[in-house]
């Protein structure tokens, strides 16, 4: 068993007694470290939030900051200048800022498929993703989007070519709930929650059931210097984050509350019901290889990337994974 792979399962098995909080050995002063996010606050961070008001982190022998992303926030540029210590990316853009020269690495999972998808009206006669052809639908302009559209219509027997695609920016919500568009690509974890919170009629097309492996879509990430040069660092901090997801699968109302009282401006409503659609893939794991060769050849395929990554490179794997 790999070095990362045994501190995973102590860290699971340390979250059987996550319950009365953080406890135990008096690790000394705490290293700082810095964790930027991938997006505002949200039920997707639960489990470092919880990790963080529960004590794990420093139980860990980490003292953790948490950095919101700003609208200039560029985090894997700000991981390679040593600006931040961690950061929670998207696996294409791990992937496309390793293709740009950066060397960046996955240390584990957030979440364990992917939260990409196509949502679509279920009263413009969308029932499954072949049958928007000829429909409209709504994209932010980022790359990512049009290889979702491409790799479900054509999973499904379509012709993407045949999709009238609009670029609505980030207002998947607006644009559904007002008409505009047929369907819109989204998270199903955070557009496709708020779109039935509306009670607007919808069908959910993930893109792991339609083309697409199912590749963990959020990697806790370092640069490789931080990764040679702070092993310990980087061990504490896979440790304490795995506790804290492991915590927010088995009390999801109580890792609900650490991140509502960290991050007041949230509505608790709306991140329950996210929590809930993601607590079956929130559960932590190490990275599986195989998964993670299959998409990085479904991002090739998709355009995402000029070639394929050397995976042993790019991410922190187990021996046998």
């Amino acid at each position: 068993m790999s070095r990362v792979a045994a501190l995973l399962a102590a860290a699971l098995i340390a979250a059987g007694a996550a319950g009365c909080g953080g406890g135990g050995a008096e690790p000394g002063a705490p290293d700082g470290a810095t964790l930027v996010l991938d997006f505002t606050p949200n039920a997707v961070h639960s489990g470092i939030y919880a990790a963080r008001q529960r004590g794990f982190y420093r139980d860990a022998g980490v003292e953790l900051t948490i950095r919101e992303p700003g609208e200039s926030t560029d985090a894997p540029k700000l991981l390679e200048a040593g600006r931040a210590d961690f950061a929670i990316l998207d696996i294409h853009d791990l992937g496309i800022a390793r293709e740009h020269g950066l060397d960046l690495v996955g240390a584990m999972p957030i979440v364990q498929r992917p939260l990409a998808s196509v949502l679509a009206r279920a009263d413009r006669g969308v029932r499954r993703p072949r049958d928007l052809e000829g429909h409209t639908v709504g994209v932010t302009g980022l790359p990512s989007d049009d290889a979702v559209v491409d790799s479900e219509v054509a999973a499904d027997g379509g012709d993407p070519a045949a999709v009238d695609r609009v670029t609505i920016g980030f207002n998947a919500v607006s644009s559904l709930v007002a008409g505009r568009v047929d369907a819109a690509t989204g998270f199903w974890n955070a557009e496709g929650v708020a779109l039935r919170e509306r009670s607007v009629p919808i069908r959910i097309f993930k893109v792991n059931r339609y083309g697409a492996p199912p590749y963990p879509e959020l990697v806790l990430a370092a640069s490789r210097q931080t990764i040679e040069d702070h092993p310990d660092l980087v061990d504490a901090m896979v440790e304490a984050t795995t506790r804290g997801y492991a915590f927010a699968v088995q009390h999801p109302e109580r890792a609900l509350e650490d991140l509502v009282r960290s991050v007041p401006a949230l509505s608790r409503a709306e991140q329950s019901a996210q929590l809930r659609v993601l607590l079956p893939d929130l559960h932590p794991a190490p990275f599986d290889r195989s998964v993670l060769r299959e998409w990085a050849h479904w991002d090739v395929e998709h355009k995402l990337l000029a070639r394929p990554l050397a995976i042993d490179e790019a991410f922190l794997l187990n021996e046998s994974g």
